[in-house]
């Protein structure tokens, strides 16, 4: 039986609230870093459907630089620095999300947020990974992170939605950190991060 939404809500802040607070030199070390590298805004903001496909806007930090034809920078690989990619294989550039989750946005875990163009995309069955809040982990995460095939990844999706508790999130937030430490499939093959979701034969 899924645990109720207080439940998990109060999970949520009791451990992104302790969190925020402890990764707060670590940020501030990151924000200099990225200001430097690559210049401002800082924060990458995006806006992402969260709990029931309603908009929100995620917040991480910068990991490319400004598009610029003339230069050859267009695609994201074009765009991508090595310093933002090592942010990425770290998952450093994830911690702004800490915000999303204290304000109520994003659950620790849960399926990962992607974009508003793929709402349309999913057949009944994959639309219900908005059923609950998006997390900054999740079973897909941890199950392969951007490696992981799109048919796949929203099955585990929707299975977490189906199944997940407070101790199931425990044990999912355990096990994010060996695919963190080993920087396991942090891009899918051909992509600096993940492929584009066209939507399944299930969906069509």
């Amino acid at each position: 039986m899924p645990t109720s939404a207080v439940a998990k809500r109060a999970f949520d802040l009791a451990l992104a609230v302790p969190a925020l607070v402890l990764t707060a030199p670590v940020q501030v070390a990151v924000a200099v870093a990225v200001r430097r590298r690559l210049g401002s805004p800082v924060l990458f903001r995006q806006t992402r459907p969260g709990l029931h496909g309603r908009p929100f806007r995620m917040l991480k930090f910068r990991t490319m630089v400004d598009p610029d034809p003339a230069r050859g920078l267009v695609t994201d690989a074009e765009r991508l620095t090595p310093f933002g990619a090592a942010l990425r294989a770290t998952s450093l550039d994830e911690l702004p999300a800490l915000w999303n989750i204290v304000r109520g946005d994003m659950s620790l875990v849960g399926p990962r947020p992607l974009l508003m163009r793929y709402l349309d995309r999913y057949s009944p069955e994959q639309a219900r990974r908005h059923h609950v809040k998006p997390g900054l982990t999740g079973l897909a995460q941890v199950s392969g992170r951007n490696a992981v095939e799109w048919d796949e990844r929203l099955r585990l999706d929707v299975h977490y939605v189906d199944n997940h508790s407070i101790p199931g999130d425990l044990q999912l937030i355990w096990r994010t950190i060996r695919p963190v430490v080993s920087r396991d499939g942090v891009t899918a093959s051909g992509s600096v991060s993940m492929t584009e979701f066209m939507g399944s034969e299930v969906a069509r």
